[in-house]
């Protein structure tokens, strides 16, 4: 089975935590402090691999947690930081933050993307020495890592997709023209998942050719397996509808081709845009001139339905995956009609990283509110990294706080709001009594 889904939750490694240390040596008195920080959060990162095929891996393990940073010592030493935690993924894996609405396409291998990064590492009482607080007694914590609900979906890259109704013959002719061996039975969804087969030329140009299950009407809305089929369409250049030349299931071929042209319309992703050709299956259990003259209708029928093909000379070709006849046809049909590849072109250094989203804060990156006469709170991911990461018990550490407030412009914001010394400031998941001038005294 294929394993084109999934749904894992990441979780970054937090911070370590800074130290509170003073220097004690032998005949050194007073040696200040020496505390070391605390080492970084291991982020979760997502990585193409080409020797992965499908999402086995997350079939049965959802949740990782990356390694937490170490915590600060005495004499100075830092905490070690978490080592960066890996996952891997097939090829032309779509990866999406179902919250943030962040997407990533690791089209290519070795593509990689960050998905929760790991919290910082706490400064330890080191970093607080200045020269009129020689000895603070207070340090930093390390900030949690980041979360995230992640959504991986798996699109083949395929350059060819055979797609038709089922038991069209898109399996028997997949085999005949690559070397892929699907499942073959008479009877329809004898293939339940995409199968894939190598076409090579006389020049040794590869490509790869997707045998998609057998399409239905409603497809586009979700009928059968139809989103999970028509996801897989979306990355190729040709479309070869396989048509057979005897009724199904009280449908004539036209209207089989019509079905399925409607699906792709209805589906989006451009599908109704996509070159196409037709291949007239099974046309051994007609005679050769019935199939010449179906290949002459399916012309003319085309160049008239400008709406149903878009391309301006259709390609209809009479093929038999039972006798071989008209695979040669087919196969150079393919060829001609996918467009060669573009030389690469030479890159400074190497390409790696998927295509990301940065965001800014605007303004300030903070906000004051004001709650009730003696309480106001303050919006802003700084403030709230500032107050996380201290203790408020800590007499220093809150005339820190209030020091680093006072600098960013946040007590005069609070002051012009009507802020008055004692009144109760709420900053993330805390509320404390806010003092201006009195702590420092």
């Amino acid at each position: 089975m294929l394993y084109d889904r999934a749904t894992i939750h990441v979780e970054a490694g937090g911070g370590g935590h800074g130290c509170v240390s003073f220097r004690r040596e032998a005949h050194v008195p007073r040696g200040g402090p020496d505390g070391g920080d605390g080492g970084r959060g291991a982020d979760v990162v997502v990585v193409a691999d080409a020797g992965l095929r499908d999402l086995a891996l997350y079939r049965h393990k959802r949740h990782f947690r990356g390694q937490r940073g170490g915590h600060g010592e005495g004499k100075q030493r830092q905490g070690a930081s978490g080592d960066e935690l890996v996952l891997r993924v097939p090829v032309g894996t779509v990866v999406e933050d179902l919250a943030g609405g962040v997407r990533h396409d690791l089209s290519a291998p070795g593509r990689r993307a960050v998905l929760a990064r790991g919290g910082a590492g706490g400064s330890g009482n080191k970093r607080f020495a200045t020269s009129t607080r020689q000895a603070p007694r207070f340090a930093e914590r390390g900030l949690p890592g980041e979360e995230a609900t992640i959504e991986l979906r798996l699109k083949l890259l395929a350059d060819v997709g055979l797609v038709g109704l089922p038991n069209a013959g898109k399996s028997s002719l997949l085999s005949r023209l690559t070397r892929a061996h699907p499942k073959v039975a008479d009877y329809p969804f004898t293939t339940l998942e995409p199968v894939v087969g190598t076409l090579e030329d006389d020049e040794g140009r590869q490509l790869v050719l997707a045998d998609i299950p057998g399409l239905i009407e409603g497809a586009a809305d979700g009928a059968g397996l139809g989103h999970e089929f028509l996801a897989h369409v979306e990355r190729t250049s040709l479309l070869v509808h396989v048509v057979d030349v005897a009724p199904l299931d009280g449908l004539s071929p036209w209207d089989a081709f019509a079905t399925v042209r409607a699906e792709l319309e209805r589906y989006g992703a451009g599908l109704e845009e996509r070159p196409f050709l037709v291949a007239l299956n099974k046309v051994d259990l007609v005679p050769p001139q019935q199939a010449e003259q179906l290949v002459a209708e399916w012309r003319d029928r085309l160049e008239s339905h400008a709406r149903v093909c878009r391309d301006p000379e259709p390609v209809v070709l009479a093929v038999s995956a039972a006798t071989g006849a008209g695979l040669d046809e087919l196969r150079l049909a393919v060829l001609r009609w996918v467009p060669a590849p573009p030389p690469a072109a030479a890159a400074d250094g190497p390409v790696e990283l998927a295509e990301h989203t940065v965001y800014r804060p605007g303004d300030d990156g903070w906000s004051v509110e004001r709650t009730s006469d003696s309480s106001f709170r303050v919006h802003g991911a700084a403030v709230e990294r500032l107050v996380g990461r201290h203790d408020l018990d800590n007499a220093e550490a809150l005339a820190y706080i209030e020091e680093r407030l006072k600098s960013m412009g946040v007590i005069k914001r609070l002051e012009a709001a009507g802020f008055e010394p004692g009144h109760e400031i709420e900053i993330g998941d805390v509320a404390f009594a806010l003092y201006p001038g009195v702590a420092q005294q």
